[in-house]
């Protein structure tokens, strides 16, 4: 897969062209939940690009086989929106319909606050919200990590199962962390941790009703069925979005901290569906223009 260097890091990639071909068809940027690689999202991403759309797919710094980087002075979701910004306009792809599921639509949601100009729709899967979320989430994502480069320094961060695998993906990226001192690494995980456990109270991490209240794009959600991704997040969150649907697929709700990927994917057909539909009755389908 192709690589661009977007801010200084090296941003793995990948387009899946709709089945008629041609670069004027309507771009959508989708990414994956948790620190996923891009592959997450390819099966819904091939739907989504049978369907006449122009799917970009890429690996978020610090995923997949993208190089890591820690900025404390920004969330990491904000980084990764800069970099998306910054990638989807390296490959001429803006405006584009942004979606995403758990942390992708976290991105998808930071993207659209930090250019809305840049955003034709938003399709949101699995919106992550409430106290039980950020607390499993930040010992998943910063907790961990932080302990690790306390007591074993960097060392000990490549060897934590994460970042085990991001070398694995990219081996130079043990090179990155290795330069990285651990002092500067914990304070930008305790900044990002910071950021993180500012949305206990929001309607959804990292996004007030303000911020809801803002979006003027078309959005579409389809809400989880898990603890992490609770239902009614959907039902909470929709009346504050001036120009929102939401969809269900499922009736099942889970007891459990993440329902099983196999079956959540198993979903993907039918959100498809959804999804251009929706965007067919807002924007006549994939070849016209979409500026918002």
């Amino acid at each position: 897969m192709p690589i661009a260097m977007i801010a200084c890091a090296s941003i793995n990639y990948e387009i899946l062209e709709p089945a008629s071909g041609g670069t004027s068809a309507t771009a959508i940027a989708l990414s994956p939940g948790s620190r996923s690689p891009l592959d997450e999202m390819r099966a819904l991403g091939t739907l989504m690009a049978a369907a006449g759309y122009r799917v970009l797919l890429h690996d978020r710094r610090n995923c997949g086989a993208s190089d890591v980087g820690f900025d404390a002075k920004r969330s990491e979701f904000e980084m990764w929106a800069d970099d998306m910004h910054g990638l989807l306009g390296h490959l001429g792809m803006r405006p584009a319909i942004i979606g995403g599921s758990s942390s992708g639509a976290r991105l998808a949601l930071t993207y659209a606050l930090r250019y809305p100009d840049a955003v034709s729709a938003l399709l949101l899967m699995r919106i992550t919200g409430g106290s039980f979320a950020v607390t499993r989430l930040v010992e998943k994502y910063f907790d961990v990590h932080s302990r690790a480069a306390a007591t074993g320094g960097m060392a000990a961060v490549c060897e934590t199962e994460h970042f085990a695998e991001v070398i694995r993906n990219r081996a130079h990226n043990r090179d990155l962390l290795m330069a990285t001192k651990p002092a500067d690494f914990i304070a930008c995980m305790n900044a990002w941790r910071g950021h993180f456990l500012a949305g206990v109270d929001l309607p959804l991490i990292g996004t007030s009703q303000a911020d809801l209240r803002s979006l003027r794009m078309p959005v579409c959600i389809i809400p989880g069925n898990d603890l992490t991704h609770p239902r009614a997040r959907g039902a909470l969150v929709a009346p504050m979005i001036s120009n929102c649907e939401v969809h269900y697929v499922t009736d099942v709700e889970h007891d459990l901290d993440v329902t099983p990927a196999d079956e959540w994917k198993a979903h993907y057909p039918a959100m498809s569906i959804i999804f251009a539909d929706f965007l067919t009755r807002h924007f006549g389908g994939p070849r016209k223009s979409v500026s918002c």
